[in-house]
């Protein structure tokens, strides 16, 4: 195996906060043999600085954290005596579970990833702000509720006084993410703990929790543990580094040196893995082409040089035909309001554009600006309050459901969450004959398995896949699947929305190659919906660019990047992450 890179680190001069030493986690695995997951780790938190701690899903980000704040399943999973976690003299890992609770939501806090699902959908806001208080600190009612409209207050809800009492389903992704800051730093702690704390967020939004987190932790002098899968935003916030694969450590040191000089391949391969604003090569490297699988040592150079070759073209010339042309399209969604009145919500005001044959059409914008409205409407899985949508002439919005189904099949969309999207009680066989049986295509399910299997192929999986279960694959794979069943009807336009925008940067590259192989092969148009301003810039000839419910500019893409015209634009740019270097 490759020997732990190590860059000098800052720590070295600094008082030490939290210590991780020989740390060694195992899971209980199918056989009910325990299966180690983070392979005697060390590393160190100084006081009053941010430390990242980067790595793909599977790699023990999340468990390292999970084990410091001793939220381990019990019964699941052990931790191997040898190891220590020592927070200002003590052994974390010794401790009793009342002496754990209070430090854990006190001396150390935590941001989860999902504010959804981690805070209770039938207290408000404002309620469990305030019960943190009143355990860690003995606060009254009256007195953790004034203090909880003051970290509302600092963490930038807007009007505080009256979301304090909202609940998190009436506040945006975003706001529900600062609600969670404002319960971590409640008691003031020492350690903060972020955890992928802005994945799916916009762009601009993400900037905002980033720059939130970094004038709180110089504010109120914590340290910072941030853990991400995404590198860009390690220069921006951190001041050092540690980069973890399959449980182990494969450099740490100060963040601008490893990201200005990754010494280990498997960092060159993150940073090298994301789309680059300055470039766009042909195909985006994999980790595999930086990493052996026999022995995790890096390659000689060989497929490095190939990632540094000609770079693809794109853009529009004005003469390519139109596949789709899209007028006037509006959208209204409408509220009660009183007993007879309604309240009417624009969501799409009046959008217009043209999808030109085997390009892609990049749609961006914050939530709530309409792009996944635009998809669905075209889909006709809403109905639109207004417009036409013209596919070979024939206006789609305007069909019976009976005329409708047999372009039905030639446009299709694939969904953010392959979790969700594809059937947990159906194989992947049963997920990728199935359409093809309502449409009628293939002679019969000998036929159409055969096809299956070659779109599996064709997908980069094994024609085992066909047999087993959703469950049983990565996020990855299963986007994979979810491209495949879309291709079992033959589609000629792809709707991605956001279809990359959760997985990590090495299989989001496999997925943006799959996406381009498919384009050039079979001509196919896509509609890319993202927030992720660098993917889109990647994949796409022409930029549309939304703003609650209007288009305010469409231009070729790299256009649209070297000179956006319009104000919202430029912010939408301003926002885009510049912390890695452009080394390659």
């Amino acid at each position: 195996m490759l020997e732990q890179a190590t860059t000098t680190s800052a720590s070295t001069n600094s008082d030490v906060l939290l210590s991780v030493e020989n740390l060694s986690v195992s899971f209980k695995g199918e056989n009910k043999q325990f299966v180690e997951t983070v392979k005697g780790i060390s590393f160190q938190i100084p006081a009053n600085t941010t430390v990242a701690l980067v790595g793909e899903s599977g790699s023990g980000k999340s468990v390292t954290s999970l084990a410091t704040m001793g939220l381990l399943p019990q019964g699941q999973s052990k931790i191997a005596e040898k190891s220590k976690i020592i927070f200002e003299g003590k052994d974390l890992l010794s401790l009793s579970q009342k002496e754990m609770r209070a430090i854990c939501g006190k001396e150390i806090a935590m941001i989860f990833q999902e504010p959804m699902s981690s805070l209770n959908p039938v207290f408000t806001v404002g309620d469990q702000i305030a019960e943190i208080m009143r355990i860690h600190l003995g606060y009254g009612r009256k007195q953790a509720r004034a203090r909880a409209l003051e970290l509302l207050k600092e963490v930038g809800i807007p009007a505080p006084e009256s979301k304090i009492d909202a609940y998190p389903s009436q506040l945006s992704g975003g706001q529900q993410q600062r609600v969670m800051i404002a319960m971590a730093i409640a008691c003031e702690p020492k350690l903060l703990i972020a955890d992928e704390p802005t994945t799916a967020l916009d762009v601009t939004i993400q900037k905002q929790i980033i720059d939130l987190l970094e004038s709180l932790r110089k504010r109120r002098q914590m340290s910072m543990l941030f853990i991400t899968h995404d590198l860009a935003l390690v220069g921006e916030i951190a001041d050092e580094v540690i980069v973890m694969r399959h449980g182990e450590i494969r450099e740490q040191g100060l963040a601008k040196a490893v990201l200005e000089n990754p010494q280990d391949a498997y960092t060159q391969a993150l940073l090298m893995c994301r789309p680059q604003l300055s470039r766009r090569p042909y195909r985006l490297p994999t980790i595999n082409d930086f990493m052996t699988q026999k022995d995790d040592q890096a390659i000689e150079n060989g497929n490095l040089s190939e990632a540094k070759k000609a770079d693809r073209q794109r853009g529009l010339t004005g003469n390519e035909e139109i596949i789709l042309d899209v007028q006037d399209l509006k959208k209204s969604f409408f509220s009660r309001k009183g007993f007879f009145a309604k309240d009417e919500f624009q969501a799409v005001k009046g959008a217009s554009f043209q999808l030109a044959k085997g390009k892609t059409l990049g749609l961006v914008g914050e939530s709530g600006s309409g792009k996944t409205t635009i998809g669905l409407l075209l889909m006709r899985l809403q109905q639109a309050s207004g417009g036409k949508a013209l596919f070979q002439g024939k206006d789609i919005l305007a069909m019976s459901d009976k005329d409708f189904t047999q372009y039905q099949r030639k446009i299709q969309i694939i969904f953010q969450n392959p979790y969700a999207s594809l059937n947990p009680r159906f194989t992947v066989g049963q997920i990728l004959m199935e359409p093809m049986q309502v449409h009628q295509i293939g002679a019969n399910d000998a036929e159409r398995k055969k096809m299956a299997l070659d779109l599996l192929e064709k997908v980069s999986l094994p024609a085992q896949a066909f047999h087993r279960y959703p469950h049983e694959f990565s996020g990855g794979q299963r986007q994979r699947i979810a491209i495949a069943r879309c291709l079992t009807l033959k589609p000629e336009i792809l709707i991605c929305d956001e279809s990359v925008s959760a997985l990590d940067v090495s299989v989001q590259a496999q997925v943006l190659n799959l996406l381009q192989d498919l384009q050039d092969e079979y001509g196919l148009s896509y509609i890319f919906i993202s927030h992720d301003l660098s993917v889109v810039k990647y994949i796409s000839d022409q930029i549309m660019v939304m703003n609650h419910g209007d288009i305010v500019e469409i231009a070729n893409s790299d256009e649209l990047y070297a000179s956006p015209k319009h104000e919202y634009t430029k912010r939408l740019l301003s926002a885009i992450p510049q912390g890695t270097s452009e080394y390659i």
